[in-house]
């Protein structure tokens, strides 16, 4: 059976190239009817928090995204990564390193000044196990190194082909660090064996690391899963997507009123694509997931494009559905036949909830802004007598308009400068409609209040 894992360490908020790295794990395993592990790599004390795996946990449900097995937490197996780096040491396949870190930087800068790369030294490679070992024993803090071989390697990648390297150019690499810590190519394998990964999909950010893991399963006689390396979420600009670009975090998208099916569509499209089709519901992406279809080229983030796709979802929402995102978004509860007119309208120029949410406050929070002509008001003080008299707003139009001999733009831009405080906006029958409902409810002022506050205001200057 195929499992894969999303492994994030909790040291900030999910980002949403992680996202995109979830969801493709996510959409791999439902499409090949396999298991989605969840793991949180959190061995960085120093810098993992509590606060952060729980936004994380929160991030990813509400994107949809549901975990078969885990959170598994990598603090809960440190025993487990002390077994197997004794067992490298033991085989002879490891050593204990015993430099300082004031003696570690001296050879980089050394190599940064001689124009090399750097790379350790292999200092303590040479040590007798038995010497090494009872210097560790009397105290000496040492970190523990594997053995890299000096060769030319390469692996198949999913996404990318043969990808080659030169093992004489790596080094011996840190796996257990001097506090007892795992290294992250370390801990990564002993991890991914032992949860029975068959298939690691990340960032091409890992790249570099996989000749050493690959290295390590060899050396613990283990089959290595098989890698594929997602390409970059860019910025605008082409450069890796940070915080210099705006909004990076799932919850800042959240926060914006963005729908989670809507970056779930999204984030899928970067790197990946269904032919011609962009707008897709799960099921649809599920259906149509296949990593032959993964580009290897970076994918760019372009926030107005999320914003189209957004409001394709929205558009696609029934009225009661709509209602129920915007309650939840808001936090408020208006009623719900009120709503469902209101929100069905303002969502065609409405791109996220929060721009929704602003248009109905818009016109539920009357503020004369735009001024009229002396014959304008004319027309809405007539309008405004017949409505004093009990007449509804539609026989005090349509009167006024008989009596004044006014129609067309002379008769309705002044009334919706009146009734609104503005000249434009959606059509002037649905907002003298949502007006009229929004009072019944009590969240507005009526049509006439409206028109007799917005005269006061006027004759005021």
């Amino acid at each position: 059976m195929i499992r894969v894992r999303f492994a994030p360490s909790p040291t900030g908020y999910l980002h949403v190239g992680g996202a995109r790295t979830a969801l493709f794990n996510w959409l791999f395993a439902r499409k090949n009817r396999g298991k989605f592990v969840l793991r949180i790599e959190d061995t960085d004390t120093e810098r993992s928090k509590k606060e952060y795996e729980d936004l994380i946990i929160q991030d990813l449900k509400w994107l949809g995204i549901e975990w078969d097995e885990g959170p598994v937490r990598q603090s809960t197996r440190l025993e487990e990564y002390r077994k197997y780096a004794n067992k490298l040491l033991e085989e002879g396949k490891a050593y204990y390193c015993f430099c300082t870190p004031e003696e570690l930087e001296a050879e980089r800068e050394k190599a940064i000044a001689e124009g090399r790369p750097y790379k350790y030294s292999g200092k303590c490679r040479n040590i007798p196990p038995e010497v090494a070992r009872k210097r560790v024993e009397n105290g000496e803090p040492a970190s523990i190194r594997f053995k890299m071989s000096d060769e030319e390697f390469a692996y198949h990648d999913l996404i990318r082909g043969e990808v080659k390297f030169d093992l004489s150019l790596f080094g011996d690499f840190v796996i257990m660090r001097s506090n007892g810590i795992p290294s992250y190519n370390f801990a990564v394998v002993i991890d991914d064996h032992d949860m029975g990964i068959t298939h690691v999909i990340r960032g091409e950010d890992h790249i570099s690391n996989t000749p050493k893991q690959i290295k390590i399963y060899q050396a613990l006689g283990w089959n290595p899963p098989e890698f594929a390396h997602l390409p970059m979420v860019l910025g605008p600009d082409r450069s890796r997507l940070s915080k210099r670009h705006g909004a990076t975090a799932v919850f800042q998208f959240r926060d914006e009123g963005i729908l989670p099916e809507a970056l779930f569509n999204y984030l899928a499209l970067l790197g990946w694509s269904c032919g011609e089709k962009e707008i897709m519901t799960v099921k649809e992406m599920v259906e149509c997931f296949d990593l032959k279809r993964v580009s290897k080229a970076g994918a760019v983030f372009d926030h107005q494009k999320l914003l189209w796709v957004n409001h394709k979802h929205m558009e696609r929402l029934k009225p009661e559905e709509l209602v129920k995102k915007y309650r939840e978004f808001t936090g408020k509860d208006y009623n719900q036949e009120f709503l469902a007119f209101a929100l069905k309208k303002l969502r065609e120029e409405a791109y996220t909830l929060k721009e929704l949410e602003e248009a109905l406050e818009r016109e539920l929070n009357y503020t004369p802004q735009e001024k009229i002509s002396g014959e304008e008001l004319k027309v809405i003080t007539l309008i405004k007598t017949k409505m004093e008299e009990g007449k509804d707003l539609a026989t005090a139009l349509k009167e006024a308009s008989r009596e004044l001999n006014v129609k067309g733009k002379a008769l309705y831009h002044p009334l919706r400068v009146a009734l609104t405080g503005r000249g434009s906006g959606p059509d002037l029958s649905f907002l003298a409609r949502l007006i009229e409902m929004a009072s019944s409810f009590g969240y507005t002022l009526s049509p006439l209040e409206r028109l007799k506050r917005y005269e006061e205001w006027l004759l005021k200057g």
